[in-house]
């Protein structure tokens, strides 16, 4: 990458420079620099507004392009299409990645339906190369219409601090419904960080082809071969269960924990600020790349809703796609009761889950660290979900729901009857869980596979993915379909 431009991290930059900023020195090539828009006349601008390249990145090659808002607000023309189009039809045939910088006002006015056919088009191409390669959009401005499609059909979305992404702008917005707002209250990085829309925010564009090349360290060249295996790093020091507290109704963060696992105690984790009971993250364990689904204690109590689900789905879906194995950490008291929940379509968003879970052919090891209960032990990717190895920490739970939950139901008269209903709730309690929800229990059923020290947790995941890393994967391309 250019290092002068890294001295400039505040600045807009041109196209050029977006693309110098994400490539290694020298290794950007231009590709069809010269095409122009036949509608535009005497406008018309050699590129017609997009530029397309190859480039290596950390010596890997990649296709890229960089959409160019000083020729006409970087709106899609026919010629701007195509050229989109045969740099994504070129990424199929060569397998390799495709990298988008996306900045435009949407489609052409001038061009009509040639513009809008040409959305149409670039939208089946990515939906061709849907699990196939990694598509990642860096998007650095306005991303308006159509242009907003592009980058939710890719794999993951950065935006850098000016940009937005709206179907509908704020001029139109306020003409049809008379709302009045600005683009980064309607579509700027801290709506779509929290609606999913958006994986990863930065603040300047320097920082965002940083996060695209570290993103892409993590994922191989297209589906069907495995990401690069570094050389294994040690975690730091402290043992995973120091993160979790003795008392099982104090909250912690599961991001701790996962940090002692993984090499260096590095997470990349993906869309942080979206269904955050949920940690969704990128690692190295013992120099091989993984993807980690973790129940997040520390909010929510770890509980499942409908967002967490849709995002774990997702993120599953597409890390099988790039056979990146699956480490999954459980300490989730189950799924959210309730009645905004149900009319959320928990149902609807849980059965994704389930799905991902029970399609996925990568290898796949869960650790249960505290609690496991209900529906999201089932979901959280259980022995009968097709899990390779389940795994559970002396002291954890797991059972139909919570211990005062349970003893609600099947003692209700006898609780309302008692002296001290409170106390005795809490001595029933802790006879059922002692008799219903031990792990011994479960390991004895087969549903666990071994109860394991928390500081052997690594060197058991590091040796059954060691055991999987030659597993059969299915020939079939696994599509990652926005959910």
């Amino acid at each position: 990458m250019s290092l002068a431009l890294l001295e400039r991290p505040d600045e807009r930059l041109a196209p050029l420079e977006r693309l110098e900023v994400l490539a290694d020195p020298g290794s950007l090539q231009l590709l069809r620099t010269q095409v122009r828009s036949r509608r535009m006349g005497e406008r018309a601008r050699a590129g017609d507004g997009v530029l397309s390249a190859s480039a290596r990145v950390d010596g890997r090659q990649v296709l890229c392009y960089a959409q160019d808002a000083s020729f006409a607000g970087g709106s899609l023309g026919e010629a701007h299409a195509q050229s989109i189009v045969e740099l994504l039809r070129l990424a199929r045939r060569a397998r390799v990645p495709v990298l988008g910088f996306v900045e435009s006002a949407g489609a052409r006015m001038q061009e009509g339906l040639a513009a809008l056919c040409g959305y149409g088009a670039i939208f089946r191409e990515h939906v061709r190369l849907s699990g196939l390669v990694p598509q990642i959009s860096i998007v650095c401005g306005p991303a308006a219409g159509g242009s907003s499609y592009g980058p939710a059909l890719g794999d993951f979305v950065i935006m850098s601090a000016r940009a937005s992404m709206f179907l509908t702008g704020p001029g139109i917005v306020s003409e049809v419904t008379g709302e009045d707002v600005d683009m980064a209250s309607l579509g700027g990085p801290r709506v779509h960080e929290r609606n999913g829309v958006c994986h990863f925010t930065a603040p300047t564009e320097v920082d965002a082809a940083l996060i695209a090349r570290d993103l892409l360290d993590y994922l191989p060249q297209h589906a069907g071969v495995a990401p690069q295996r570094w050389p294994s790093v040690d975690p730091p020091g402290h043992p995973p269960d120091r993160a979790v507290p003795a008392q099982a109704r104090k909250v912690y963060d599961m991001r701790h924990v996962a940090g002692a696992l993984v090499d260096g105690g590095r997470l990349m984790e993906v869309s942080q600020r979206w269904a955050r009971n949920v940690v969704c993250a990128f690692a190295r364990l013992d120099g091989r790349a993984i993807g980690i689904v973790a129940s997040q204690p520390k909010h929510l109590g770890g509980v499942l809703d409908a967002s967490a689900a849709q995002k774990a789905a997702r993120f599953v879906r597409a890390c099988n796609a790039f056979a990146l194995p699956l480490l999954v950490l459980v300490d989730t008291p189950g799924f959210l009761p309730g009645s905004r929940q149900e009319s959320g379509a928990v149902i609807r968003h849980g059965a994704k889950l389930v799905h991902a879970f029970a399609e996925a052919s990568v290898p796949s090891v869960t650790v249960i660290v505290r609690k496991a209960f209900g529906g999201a032990f089932i979901a959280m990717n259980s022995k009968a979900l097709g899990a390779d190895y389940v795994f559970a920490w002396p002291g954890a739970e797991v059972g139909v729901m919570g211990p005062e939950q349970a003893v609600g139901i099947l003692s209700r008269s006898e609780i309302a009857g008692a002296e001290d209903p409170a106390a005795h709730r809490r001595r029933l309690a802790a006879a059922y869980s002692s008799e219903h929800l031990r792990v011994q229990g479960a390991s004895a059923d087969g549903f666990v596979d071994e109860v394991i020290a928390p500081h052997d947790t690594r060197a058991h995941v590091a040796s059954c993915l060691e055991t999987l890393a030659g597993v059969h994967r299915p020939q079939a391309r696994a599509s990652n379909i926005p959910l």
